[in-house]
């Protein structure tokens, strides 16, 4: 049977600060659970975070392997990629912003299409800048998760960038609502930022996944979703990125099975 290719989502908002880079690890760790070979791609070159909120020291990014490839050196996607564990890799984000700024948007599909044939899921956390780089991303991807939260400046811009989409065709979106970034913050009610928004909000996380001590897991390098007392703690929300998971996985299990049925029939 031959390799079928990952599923590749980019988690992208139209404002920092929603959460984007705690959701990427949750739902890598919800795969992981799975039994999914994940990588967790970092294109914040303003100031990434993947590796650091997970505690993994870095030799080599992604800044290296443009750098390698550019000049002849590459050799195996695998040199550049920090393990977190048997199923969770880490493609990091350079350490210096400089660095970042040279690498060209052209790479984008580049590190997207190496990875998809490597691992079972691919996830990029970003920044949320409308630039070059970003948008020649969104459209690499099989999915986008954009994520708001429940303030007003964050739902008028989604609003803006919703409607991008709209007007260009692009469906290949769904859309999480983040009331755990600031459970204090809600000015409106879900039919209100659905009529804002003019979109469906496709996924919640409630204001009760605020976790106080998350201090706590970023320090020790954690995943929340990894946590054995997650999914009767936090219910609701483990049962949402578990939702989260399986929609991006519904494609590939379909062809996995017509794979089968086509190989039992040779």
């Amino acid at each position: 049977m031959k390799r079928i290719k990952g599923k590749t989502m980019c988690i992208f908002s139209a404002k920092g600060g929603v959460g984007k880079t705690i959701t990427a690890i949750n739902l890598a760790g919800i795969f992981e659970s799975l039994e999914k070979k994940v990588l967790i791609i970092d294109l914040d070159f303003s100031g990434g975070g993947i590796a650091l909120a997970l505690n993994k020291p870095f030799e080599k990014n992604i800044y290296n392997f443009v750098d390698d490839y550019t000049n002849n050196r590459y050799h195996d996607f695998k040199e550049y990629v920090t393990h977190f564990d048997d199923y969770i890799d880490i493609l990091p984000s350079p350490k210096d912003p400089r660095q970042g700024m040279k690498i060209d948007s052209k790479y984008a599909e580049i590190v997207i299409d190496k990875a998809k044939y490597m691992y079972d899921v691919v996830l990029i956390d970003t920044n949320h800048f409308i630039n070059e780089f970003n948008i020649l991303t969104l459209d690499q991807v099989d999915n986008i998760l954009f994520m708001v939260t429940n303030d007003p400046l964050d739902i008028k811009n989604m609003r803006s960038l919703i409607s991008i989409f709209k007007d260009i065709g692009e469906t290949n979106y769904k859309v999480l609502l983040n009331n755990s970034r600031d459970p204090y913050k809600k000015y409106f009610s879900m039919y209100d930022i659905k009529n804002i928004l003019k979109a469906n909000i496709d996924y919640t996380l409630t204001s009760n996944f605020f976790i106080k001590e998350i201090d706590t897991y970023v320090m020790d390098g954690k995943i929340i979703t990894l946590d054995k007392k997650m999914p009767n703690v936090f219910n609701k929300d483990y049962h949402t990125f578990m939702l989260i998971a399986k929609d991006l996985l519904k494609d590939t299990e379909e062809e996995i099975n017509k794979e089968t049925k086509e190989d039992k029939n040779e």
